[in-house]
């Protein structure tokens, strides 16, 4: 079975429409196979105290209370130094949780599901699907 990472803007997506595609994704796949990164949740919730909007703030926690939060735990650390040194090498740079997030999924073996492909495609062993295009 195929499991999902959502990222931080796919579960924006949810937030502003719950009734929208990414729902409509995660009923074809199943809940059980998808989660996020204690990452994505931090992203989110700095969003949310950024705006001030208790609104915002409760959308966000039921959202993250219906998912498996991940937390970041080895072998992710190997993962990431890898990833790292590798863009490294070749002049390349992606965004500091953006690449946590990236060497989540991928010591998981969980596909990224994301709208930011361009950021995250120097990372080729990453698979990686966008549910909004």
């Amino acid at each position: 079975m195929t499991r999902y990472l959502l990222d931080t803007n796919i579960i924006s997506d949810l937030v502003r429409r719950p009734q929208g595609v990414v729902a409509d994704h995660i009923q074809r796949v199943g809940e059980a196979s998808v989660t996020t990164s204690v990452v994505v949740a931090a992203e989110l919730r700095f969003g949310s105290a950024k705006k001030g909007s208790q609104r915002l703030t409760d959308r966000i926690n039921a959202i993250l209370g219906a998912l498996e939060i991940l937390p970041f735990a080895p072998p992710a650390d190997a993962v990431y130094g890898a990833i790292r040194a590798n863009l490294e090498k070749v002049g390349r740079s992606i965004g500091a949780n953006d690449l946590l997030i990236a060497a989540h999924a991928l010591s998981l073996g969980h596909t990224l599901v994301t709208d930011n492909e361009r950021d995250f495609r120097p990372i080729r062993e990453l698979s990686m699907v966008n549910w909004l295009r």
